[in-house]
């Protein structure tokens, strides 16, 4: 049976080409091997960055990319394929926390309907801002803006309820926030 670090082959080369051509082929064993082996290190890297289900996401992430993606498989080029690995995990790690750094809870933006409806300057600028923004807004992102700032449902129960995903919800989220405030700075510029 193959071993998982090439390293560990020591002087005997074909057998590390073997079985790095093994492990770019996809080979059940050796990908199995892989995470039986690397398990715990792939875990400790990632949680250096993230802990409870990110952290078990991650890790699953990557050993799933390990077996089902040739262009994965094929960055490893040989030498130590603990310290690839590691790298690997640790820059998903990274990743998936920028991702979710991006994510705003909607209480970061929550606007006081109560307020406005006291207001009613507040009131007919609002309504103002809100048809400026159904007109600028592409017509498959009204459905995010409904659910995510006018529903405040979570970013996970809003790309249920669309059946969408949350990523993509994420990025259409980013794009609305942006155009607010765009439509925000147009409108204050506008008043009196």
């Amino acid at each position: 049976m193959m071993t998982a670090d090439p390293r560990s082959l020591g002087a005997a080369r074909p057998a590390q080409d073997d079985w790095v051509a093994a492990f770019h082929a996809g080979d059940r064993r050796v990908i199995e091997q892989c995470y039986r082996e690397y398990f715990a290190l792939v875990d400790g890297r990632v949680g250096r960055v993230l802990q409870g289900a990110d952290r078990e996401t991650v890790v699953h992430e990557i050993f799933y990319q390990l077996l089902t993606s040739v262009p994965t498989r094929q960055s490893f080029r040989g030498g130590s394929f603990a310290a690839w690995l590691g790298t690997v995990a640790g820059n998903a790690a990274i990743d998936h926390a920028r991702r979710k750094g991006r994510e705003q809870p909607i209480e970061d933006h929550h606007v006081d309907a109560g307020a406005l409806a006291q207001d009613p300057e507040g009131d007919a600028v609002a309504r103002v801002m809100m048809e400026r923004f159904r007109q600028a807004v592409p017509a498959e992102w009204l459905p995010v803006f409904e659910s995510r700032f006018v529903h405040q449902l979570s970013q996970q129960e809003a790309a249920a309820s669309l059946g969408i995903g949350r990523t993509t919800l994420a990025y259409r989220e980013l794009r609305i926030r942006h155009l607010l405030r765009r439509l925000c700075r147009l409108t204050s510029e506008e008043l009196p």
